[in-house]
């Protein structure tokens, strides 16, 4: 019972009762704002029709592919470019100019030399999300304490022990926040590539409801794109918080001393 966010879901119950009491009041806007009860009661029709489902699976198969490339991808590239000084020196000048490009500018580059298959929401996904990822690796690397290298020079390990058993770990929190960071923007990104050119996923069906002046839909999707969010960051944290418990651990340790 300790675990169950209570005053959460009291916030998320008062946002409700605020949205069913608002689009009541505003009945000059019904057509546009429906309440909150019939976009949850919509949701559970055309999630129990099957209608979303499909979409659901598109949208998440996009979303796992691209993540999935850059995470592997930057944290590579973020090892190398900050464990040698000169490597990251000859590339930081187009990692400055790529980086505040935004995201969805590359989209209709990509439709030029990808199409408009799931091979371009794949390459706008793996784009968008490298960045976070790829500069909190670099940071990580090179804010590991010198102290640290340096006694294990001492003990004579060699060096890939060395970038195994004291680089990576003194590392990881840096890169795991990176990985959080972009989980939320990998989503962002297969949604708006859907919404530019596609005919399946979250993105085009949000997009074709209200073209079609179908609002509850539109408004239902919008709340599963909410609620699939919610689900994979509690599902990262959950994962971190076994894959990082030693890290937690020490830190704890660390602040009752």
């Amino acid at each position: 019972m300790r675990r169950i966010p209570w005053s959460g879901l009291a916030v998320m119950a008062a946002c409700l009762l605020a949205w069913e009491g608002w689009a009541f009041l505003r009945q000059d806007l019904a057509a546009y704002f429906p309440p909150a009860s019939q976009v949850l009661l919509t949701l559970a029709q055309i999630l129990g029709s099957g209608e979303l489902v499909g979409h659901i699976g598109a949208t998440l198969r996009r979303f796992a592919e691209g993540y999935t490339i850059a995470a592997a991808g930057a944290v590579t590239a973020g090892l190398c470019l900050g464990l040698w000084r000169r490597l990251y020196n000859a590339f930081e000048p187009l990692i400055e100019l790529l980086r505040p490009m935004p995201s969805p500018a590359t989209i209709p580059i990509a439709i030029l030399f990808l199409g408009i298959g799931d091979e371009m929401k794949v390459a706008v996904t793996v784009y968008a999300c490298s960045w976070p990822i790829l500069l909190n690796t670099i940071d990580g690397v090179r804010s590991v304490d010198r102290v640290l290298v340096a006694t294990a020079a001492t003990f004579r390990l060699t060096p890939w022990e060395r970038f195994w058993k004291v680089m990576l770990p003194a590392a990881s929190p840096q890169i795991v926040t990176g990985l959080r960071v972009s989980l939320a923007i990998a989503l962002i990104l297969v949604t708006t590539a859907e919404m530019v050119v596609s005919d399946d996923g979250l993105g085009y069906y949000v997009l074709e409801s209200q073209r079609t002046f179908q609002m509850p839909r539109m408004y239902a999707a919008v709340v599963a794109l909410g609620v699939i969010g919610y689900a994979l960051n509690r599902l990262f944290l959950a994962l971190d918080g076994w894959a990082m418990a030693w890290h937690k651990g020490l830190t704890r340790k660390e602040e009752i001393l």
